[in-house]
């Protein structure tokens, strides 16, 4: 088993090319994240382009935060190549469960897709594993009470490694369940720091391979920045922290991960 430090370093040393189709609200902080992570992020949704653009990825990452009819068709398109050429493909199901389309859609993936990784929020695992959970528009409101159940019953019935992320993050496979407790509280001022922890995802299964571990060691690597990132003077608010984040990810060094991680 390889570390998380260890995992960084591979992802900085092959720079994995991370393909997505995401949000136009955090698509710049998403591929601004992966960079700082180690990755190369491409953002293209164009049915005509992203056949081409599967083939050259280490990776693709599918978030559903801002769906239409054509970018979902993409989507599936974008999947299905993947599996083709047996790429990793992480499914974001942002907001699963706040609409009927939004739910809809996930499962649509979900059948048509073999998607790897699954990473969404506690209220969102919650309704992919069919425990409830409340999702109010793209935000979760479950209490995450029996997220080690939700990740490791969904990862089961799906075949897929599963995180849900909040106060605590939970990884699992269908047989073991990581559960990590790095972060800041600041990481839920700022929109879309799920989808960039996903882009990050992307980058560390892209070149390490789908694992609880390196899904883990994605998910932690965010979360200590977040906490570097808080511990200076520079943090007055959420829009320096959203910098002083991107700034964190790209100088965290590989004693910093070993040293602060906190996983059970």
């Amino acid at each position: 088993m390889s570390s998380a430090s260890e995992m960084m370093g591979k992802v900085r040393d092959t720079c994995p090319l991370v393909h997505h189709i995401t949000n136009y609200v955090t698509v710049n902080d998403c591929a601004n994240m992966c960079i700082c992570a180690g990755g190369s992020p491409v953002m293209s949704d164009a049915a005509e382009d992203v056949p081409d653009m599967v083939r050259i990825a280490s990776a693709v990452v599918l978030n559903i935060g801002t769906l239409n009819p054509r970018t979902v068709e993409s989507m599936i398109l974008a999947g299905r190549t993947a599996n083709e050429v047996g790429i990793p493909v992480v499914l974001d199901p942002v907001g699963v469960g706040a609409t009927p389309y939004r739910t809809e859609t996930a499962e649509r993936i979900l059948r048509e897709v073999k998607v790897s990784v699954i990473k969404g929020n506690h209220g969102e695992i919650s309704v992919l594993a069919g425990l409830g959970g409340e999702v109010r528009g793209v935000d979760s409101r479950s209490s995450g009470d029996d997220m080690s159940e939700a990740v490791a019953r969904l990862a089961e019935r799906t075949g897929t490694v599963v995180a849900a992320t909040g106060p605590v993050d939970y990884v699992s496979d269908g047989r073991t369940v990581a559960v990590l407790s790095n972060g800041s509280a600041m990481m839920s001022t700022v929109s879309g720091t799920g989808c960039m922890v996903s882009s990050v995802v992307g980058a560390y299964v892209g070149a390490c391979g789908v694992s609880v571990d390196s899904v883990a060691a994605a998910i932690s690597v965010v979360n200590i920045a977040s906490e570097v990132a808080v511990s200076g003077r520079d943090v007055s608010g959420p829009a320096s922290f959203r910098t002083m984040l991107l700034d964190s990810v790209h100088s965290l060094r590989p004693e910093d991960v070993d040293r602060l991680i906190r996983r059970e």
